[in-house]
């Protein structure tokens, strides 16, 4: 058996899901750069589930001709709180910039998630167990950037 390769995805849709930190730091690497207005993030209490509708850089694309990103869905399951802190949650044109996702776990499983958004943004989710999904939702399309984002 071969380890899977970057390259081995490149014409198909992420489906990746995590259950414990190290799995966490894959989402992580595969978001960084995602962009989204605040108005494509949604808790739904009841189901105890906090989702995101991304425009994620296609990392696993780097090096191709084209910069592409692809609208992809951040799923957290199991979730029994949210706050955030640094952004307005009604401002209708504002766009986050994700930077990471990281995990501190507690007791039985149960942990914080930790999203960290340019700018001193962020959004903790209280959850009973690890358990993140990222999915790509539509085909890729051509940044409008035309340029992977960069980091000083």
């Amino acid at each position: 058996m071969n380890d899977a390769h970057f390259e081995d995805g490149l014409e198909k849709p992420l489906l990746l899901i995590a259950f414990d930190k190290e799995d966490l730091q894959v989402l992580s690497a595969m978001t960084q750069d995602a962009v989204l207005p605040v108005a494509q993030m949604a808790w739904h209490g009841s189901k105890r589930r906090f989702a995101l509708l991304l425009n994620r850089f296609r990392w696993e694309a780097r090096g191709a001709s084209q910069v592409e990103r692809v609208q992809s869905v951040l799923s957290f399951e199991d979730v029994k709180a949210v706050q955030t802190q640094g952004f307005d949650r009604t401002d209708p044109d504002l766009v986050l910039s994700l930077l990471s996702l990281t995990f501190t776990p507690e007791t039985d499983g149960a942990g914080a998630c930790l999203l960290t958004f340019a700018g001193d943004g962020a959004i903790r989710l209280e959850v009973e167990a690890l358990e993140a999904g990222l999915r790509d939702v539509t085909r890729p399309y051509l940044s409008p950037a035309n340029r992977a984002p960069s980091h000083d």
